[in-house]
């Protein structure tokens, strides 16, 4: 392989969430989220389950997403703690995204394995694509939003299957950030005897 460990544990550590708000107008190629989407695809999954699905919106789609997000939002909030500026904000991070990817799992019909197995198979997928917008200079964020937890009608979702949330997706300016990780021994207990 022509990849180094080195190289493979510098992507990981450069990662980062890059919010809506931060990314700027240029379009991402259709060629690239396809392979976004096809390292996605080679996510561990056992039993071969497979459970990622994904509904990709761009262009004008992102339009009803946003005006979809804005509804939820100002239907389900209680007038007191309605707020304005996040109403807002749900209708326009989608429009300020180049691509959101709704992020869903299709639970095995037969329940071969754990739920909890197939939620960290879609999880460990988000991983890959986010490696994969890292290694473009594309910044993205996982949100889970209420909208989107409760979008089964509004994505068409099949019988089992879910969303766990969304993936906005745009190119940045943004500098590169610091990471911040507390220490791993910290986290780490070595059962050697």
């Amino acid at each position: 392989m022509n990849v180094t460990p080195a190289q493979i544990s510098e992507l990981i550590k450069k990662r980062r969430a890059i919010f809506p708000k931060m990314f700027n107008d240029y379009p991402i190629p259709r060629q690239i989220i396809e392979v976004i989407l096809e390292n996605a695809n080679w996510a561990p999954t056992h039993r071969l389950t497979e459970p990622w699905r994904f509904k990709v919106f761009t262009g004008e789609a992102l339009k009803r997403l946003g005006q979809y997000m804005g509804d939820y939002y100002k239907q389900t909030t209680p007038a007191d703690q309605f707020s304005e500026e996040k109403y807002q904000k749900n209708m326009e991070n989608p429009m300020r995204s180049a691509c959101v990817i709704a992020i869903c799992m299709q639970r095995d019909p037969e329940a071969r394995v754990p739920e909890w197995e197939e939620i960290a198979a879609v999880a460990c997928a988000v991983q890959n694509m986010w490696l994969t917008c890292t290694v473009y200079g594309i910044g993205s964020y996982w949100g889970t939003p209420g909208a989107a937890l409760n979008a089964n009608e509004f994505l068409d979702l099949k019988e089992g299957e879910r969303c766990l949330g969304l993936f906005y997706m745009g190119y940045h300016d943004m500098p590169e950030l610091p990471g911040k990780r507390n220490r791993i021994e910290d986290k780490t207990v070595w059962m050697e005897e």
